[in-house]
């Protein structure tokens, strides 16, 4: 097997690529209609050879100078057993202990788009002792994301404001003009995202996974997945069953094997639900220097009459993608910054300069090549995991619904993204999350998130059965585990990661 050609060789990692977080697209994928699975690459299949690892310092630096990289060649297609090989690049930090060495502990991004190659030297440095001390920490970026082997769909640029790959609809509610825009966006991917854009997939990113635990010569591998990590992880953990030791899903996602993340999509009506009173209480606290009202449930209508106030009326917002603030770019903003409380103050800002008719400072962007990038493999792994609708008709009748539901999202979690357009069938079903394997998956979900609802954590719950135990953290924000300072959550994970044990049963830490 040779290296795929005429895929763009996987970018040098620099300093703007590892500091992009998650996905510029979030959502997507509905009902099974017509799947075609023609791909029989099951599970032992994947678990081909692996050569070693050659570690080697990272190139342009690591944030931690103990960090370590390597390039991990996998199969574009494993369904062909000719495939062209592509580029995983991996990282590094070996057990601190090496003589109380467990194994490996891999840190899996969310997204689809996210990377988690510095997170060795970042996040996995607030792991306890216990845990650094017995665990190489493994990162990685997924196929199609730089420095691996690399996709992008060369979309326009207007086309990568994050108000425009969610798909919010017109002021009226009409979805037409997002059916425009998907039809555009996906011509953009088929003619510019090559081979590789139609073999991104949930499925083939737990392949690669497994690739690199035999790479790194473990028989089973422990993991710590976030946000989309916890489908991935639970993906892998369903195709590889026996080659899990400790697996920790955080913030977690439906495993709707119909919809697939369609329902994170939708999962977003919820979500701001659970967490806007919380905004609206923080919004109106007496001494908060960004105080929008007096009474927190006055801050509900104000920002709906706010919004649609710039639907009708914009302001130029020069230096922004769009160089407008509009009632959907409000909309947007509210959803980024319900994420986490220290995102509040950014809302507020905006909102309280709306109200006055001015904007803030345009917000920074990404350089644009690490948008396209992101873009692009959210966009082929979404839409490839499941078939969606193609009728506008059925995405209207959505947003009408939600619209009147969950007037705060305006009816964006039901409508159509670039994926209502694309033009590949998916090449194999949904991997569907079951309680058939090890109990050795332990969950940690937020109460308050706006991204990955509690609700959704629940259906995955309720999926893996006997093989996990819960624990619902009261805590506001997206990622619960060493991120929102819950002393009794962090404690249960981990010692889980440490010692392999659980709580008895499903667990609520205040």
């Amino acid at each position: 097997m040779g290296r795929a050609p005429g895929i763009r060789e996987g970018r040098r990692m620099t300093q703007r690529t590892r500091t992009i977080r998650n996905a510029a697209i979030v959502g997507v994928s509905t009902a099974l209609l017509g799947i075609t699975a023609p791909v029989t690459a099951t599970a032992s299949a994947t678990t081909g050879p692996s050569k070693p690892l050659t570690w080697t310092d990272c190139e342009g630096g690591a944030a931690d100078p103990r960090q370590q990289c390597a390039t991990l060649q996998v199969p574009m297609d494993y369904a062909d057993p000719d495939s062209p090989l592509i580029d995983i690049a991996v990282s590094r930090i070996p057990a601190e202990d090496p003589d109380a060495r467990r194994g490996a502990l891999l840190l899996i991004p969310g997204g689809p788009g996210g990377s988690s190659l510095n997170d060795p030297s970042k996040k996995g440095q607030k792991l306890p002792q216990e845990v650094r001390g017995t665990h190489d920490l493994i990162g990685f970026a997924p196929r199609g994301l730089a420095p691996s082997t690399a996709v992008d769909c060369g979309l326009e640029y207007g086309d990568l404001a994050t108000s425009r790959l969610r798909p919010w609809p017109a002021p009226d509610g009409s979805v037409d003009g997002n059916m425009v825009a998907a039809q555009r966006m996906a011509d953009a991917c088929a003619r510019n995202g090559g081979e590789l854009m139609r073999h991104l997939s949930t499925a083939n990113e737990a392949r690669d996974i497994d690739r690199l635990r035999a790479a790194l010569g473990e028989r089973k591998i422990s993991a710590w997945g976030v946000s989309y990590g916890t489908y991935v992880g639970a993906v892998y953990a369903q195709l590889f069953p026996h080659r899990t030791d400790r697996v920790v899903l955080d913030s977690v996602d439906d495993p709707d094997p119909a919809r697939v993340a369609r329902a994170w999509l939708a999962g977003h009506e919820q979500g701001v639900e659970d967490v806007f009173p919380h905004f609206a209480a923080w919004a109106s606290k007496p001494g908060n220097p960004d105080r929008l009202a007096r009474k927190a449930a006055d801050v509900r209508p104000m920002f709906l009459r706010l919004a649609a106030r710039l639907d009708r009326e914009p302001i130029p917002w020069p230096g922004a993608n769009p160089e407008e603030l509009n009632g959907n770019v409000l909309r947007q903003t509210m959803l980024d910054s319900l994420y986490r409380p220290s995102r509040y103050p950014a809302l507020a800002e905006l909102m309280r300069a709306a109200r006055q008719g001015t904007v803030p400072p345009a917000p920074e962007a990404p350089p644009e090549d690490v948008l396209q990038n992101v873009a692009g493999v959210g966009a082929g792994t979404l839409c490839n995991d499941v078939a969606w609708p193609k009728s506008g008709a059925v995405y209207q009748k959505g947003v009408d619904e939600s619209r009147a539901k969950y007037p705060l999202t305006a009816g964006m979690p039901r409508n159509a993204m670039l994926c209502a357009a694309w033009p590949y069938q998916p090449r194999e079903a949904p991997v569907r999350i079951t309680d058939r394997g090890p109990s050795n998956i332990l969950l940690v979900q937020n109460e308050r998130d706006v991204a990955t609802p509690f609700s959704g954590a629940l259906k995955m719950r309720e999926a893996l059965g006997r093989r996990a135990v819960m624990v619902t953290v009261d805590s506001t924000g997206h990622d619960a585990y060493l991120a929102e300072g819950n002393a009794c959550g962090d404690r249960t994970v981990s010692h889980f990661l440490a010692t392999g044990e659980r709580p008895d049963a499903d667990t609520y830490c205040e």
